[in-house]
């Protein structure tokens, strides 16, 4: 029969690489990770949920009929953010932001909002906008258009190509930031080497008829 002490010498090795790799394990769950550093933005329809955007549910829109929404941006990027949310005007053909690479949109510009942002920081912006007015050339193509966003009116001259009452319109949301390098802000952000953009985009159509 063994002795206690030749049963110890042998379990001493199995206890002692059980403790070490028990430490490995503790110390691994207790340093932190590295995460993704990013910024999101949402938009809400009027009641602050995810539906309800257009009047009667229908996104062909009238001259004057007010759509209300909620912009919201969240800046997880460990940081304060000076963040832009760039406005623009886009048809069916024009191209979108490029998320491969890190494109904005070539759509007109209608307007931007700025703010700085705590990190961890939400930046909720309310967004109410219509349809204020539209010129059509000769042959029914849309010449301008004019948005009422918060109470201020926006002319796109030459706005994207299409039959004023057959149109697919939308409204792209495009986030930048301030690059300090640069002094100007920059379509979206850099995350290490990596560039990332973050955007979102509604549809509506024009409609003939007034309020």
């Amino acid at each position: 029969m063994r002795s206690s002490t030749s049963i110890v010498r042998q379990l001493l090795p199995v206890f002692i690489t059980l403790l070490i790799l028990f430490e490995m394990a503790a110390y691994v769950s207790m340093v932190a990770r590295p995460s993704d550093k990013f910024i999101q933005v949402y938009v809400l329809g009027f009641n602050g949920s995810a539906t309800d955007y257009y009047p009667n549910n229908s996104s062909y829109l009238r001259v004057g009929e007010s759509i209300n929404w909620n912009i919201g941006v969240v800046n997880d990027m460990g940081s304060v953010q000076f963040v832009a949310i760039r406005v623009k005007l886009g048809n069916l053909t024009i191209d979108s932001p490029n998320d491969t690479l890190a494109l904005p949109s070539p759509a007109p510009l209608v307007t931007q909002f700025e703010r700085f942002i705590p990190d961890n920081g939400t930046w909720k912006i309310p967004f109410q906008w219509q349809l204020a007015n539209f010129t059509t050339t000769t042959n029914g193509h849309l010449r301008t258009i004019d948005l009422s966003i918060n109470n201020s009116t926006y002319t796109v001259q030459n706005p994207p190509s299409c039959l004023a009452l057959s149109c697919t319109l939308r409204l792209i949301f495009e986030v930048w930031t301030w690059n300090v390098d640069f002094s100007d802000f920059q379509v979206g952000w850099w995350d290490g080497a990596q560039h990332e953009i973050a955007w979102l985009q509604l549809w509506f159509n024009l409609s003939s008829a007034t309020q």
